[in-house]
Order: C-alpha cells, then sequence, then structure tokens
C-alpha cells in the first residue's frame, strides 16, 4: 500500500491510475478505523482495481465546542488497518494541504441540511459536502462508499455529487454493529462502563420502531413516542432527536403509507457522548 500526503501527489496518482483504464473505488474517513471502516475498504476491493482510503480530520465540520482537539487519531494505525482489509493507497492529508490559507470556496446544499444533524450541528453539513467533493476531484474515483449509519451524510452526499455533476457513484453499506447491536463508532471510545450499557437503548429503540410498524402502526407520533420511552427507560440520557422521515427529502411523515420506506434516526447524548443511529423500515 502506498501512503500519499500530498493533493497534488494523489491527483498525480488516480491520473495513472484512470490513464491506465483501472476502476478506483474511494473510501472516506476520518480515521480511527474501525470494523465497520474496515468492511467499507472490503465492499471497495471486492468491485475496484484501486481502493484509495483516505483519513482526514476535517475542521470544517466540526462546530465550535465539539470535540475536534480531542477527536481520536492514529494514523499508523489506521494505515496498518486500511492494507490489511485491502487498500491500495492511503491518502493522509493535512489541513494546510485541504484547505489552504485563503480558502473560501463551499458547498451548500439547501434543504436537506437544515434537519436532523443540520439542525442541531449548524454548518456541520457544509463542511462534509466541501471535503466530499474535494476529495472526489483529487482521487477521482469511479465511486464512492458510505456506511448506513450516518444516512443524512448519504443524502446530502448523494446530491451533491448528482447536482454538480460529479460522476462519482454512492455506494452505501449497511451499518455495522457490536453484538449487543450498539453501532460502530469512533466515539464510541468515549463511552465509560455504565455509559455503554446504556447506549444499547439506541438499538433498541429502533427494534420498538420495527415492531410497532410490523404490527400495523401507521402514526409517526405514536412509533416516536415509543422509542423515545425505551430511552428515558434505560437511565440518564438526553434526546437531541427521534424521527420518522422520506430517506431522500428528510421530510418529517405525518403517517406512514403501505409500500413506503422510513427512514427512523435519533441522536441521543449519554453522558458526554453524541451517538446517533437509524434503520430504513418498509411499510408492508
Amino acid at each position: 500500500m502506498e501512503t500519499i500526503d500530498r493533493v497534488a501527489g494523489m491527483s498525480r496518482a488516480a491520473g495513472i491510475f484512470r490513464r491506465e483504464g483501472r476502476t478506483i473505488g474511494l473510501v472516506p474517513t476520518m480515521g480511527s478505523l474501525h470494523a465497520g471502516h474496515l468492511e467499507l475498504v472490503r465492499v471497495a476491493r471486492a468491485r475496484a482495481d484501486i481502493v484509495v482510503v483516505s483519513v482526514f480530520v476535517n475542521p470544517t465540520q466540526f462546530a465550535p465546542g465539539e470535540d475536534y482537539e480531542t477527536y481520536p487519531r492514529d494514523p499508523e494505525r489506521d494505515a496498518g488497518l486500511a492494507a490489511g482489509a485491502g487498500a491500495d493507497v492511503f491518502f493522509l492529508p493535512s489541513v494546510a494541504e485541504m484547505f489552504p490559507d485563503g480558502f473560501g470556496t463551499w458547498v451548500d446544499v439547501d434543504g436537506i441540511t437544515g434537519v436532523l444533524e443540520g439542525k442541531s450541528r449548524p454548518g456541520h453539513f457544509r463542511g462534509v459536502a466541501t471535503v466530499v467533493i474535494k476529495l472526489f476531484n483529487i482521487a477521482r474515483p469511479h465511486f464512492a462508499v458510505f456506511g448506513q449509519k450516518d444516512a443524512q451524510q448519504v443524502a446530502v452526499i448523494r446530491r451533491a455529487a448528482g447536482e454538480l455533476n460529479t460522476g462519482v457513484e454512492i455506494v452505501v453499506v449497511p451499518t455495522v454493529r457490536e453484538p449487543d447491536g450498539l453501532a460502530l463508532s469512533s466515539r464510541n471510545a468515549y463511552l465509560d462502563a455504565g455509559e455503554r450499557r446504556r447506549a444499547t437503548a439506541l438499538r433498541r429503540s429502533l427494534d420498538a420502531a420495527r415492531d410497532l410498524v410490523a404490527s400495523g402502526e401507521r402514526d409517526p407520533a405514536k412509533i416516536t413516542g415509543a422509542m423515545a420511552r425505551v430511552i428515558s427507560g434505560s437511565g440518564p440520557a438526553a434526546i437531541d432527536y427521534i424521527s420518522l422521515a422520506d430517506p431522500d427529502t428528510l421530510e418529517e411523515l405525518t403517517a406512514l403509507r403501505p409500500g413506503a420506506v422510513v427512514l427512523a434516526s435519533l441522536a441521543v447524548r449519554i453522558g458526554r457522548t453524541r451517538l446517533i443511529d437509524n434503520e430504513l423500515l418498509t411499510v408492508d
């Protein structure tokens, strides 16, 4: 596996791969790789000639007071894991490389960035969309792989990639979970033992939503209310949002129609750690 830390070097390599007719798959990450990230790499490996894994802790998607400074960083460990999962190129740019002095061009996606995570974290998706589109332009992938756990990010990137005519296919991989159901996340490391046990309530709340829909419940308010009771019954926790929405537009649903696919999602703060999770529910 080759490690590249300069934008110009990554662009040159991508140009060579393209001229040679190789298919490039990109897995964008912020590092602190875990089994969920490695599953994304394996999916890319199965369909690409060249797999590029990028690691960049993007300062523009963190709000003041969030955990940018303390976000876990271990590039040597990440490089070893990426290589073991099948990556060919490990792209590790600095902040100065990605956002040089005087940088002032941003990707804003209207509508779907102002709700859910966007409402709680103003400016977050401007930073996400900008850095991902930059990575598309630098690494020139044919496709990029993302996890379903970040469902709103997927919706934002899919829209930006399509409307800006990048030609990049967005591949989405189901959420990878711990045996007890907790979605894998780099921020799980912030949880102490008691908080870690309480965090399983996110998965259980989604299970409750799925069971209610399967039993015939069609009132979103009753379903989100049941989800909230699961969270509150698990111990101290602060619910940021619980949502049943259209998975593409993220518009909140007032009723569940037969045949619809619904995005059930939530964000909950347990201790000092903010966790998110979601599941796609099909209304029979």
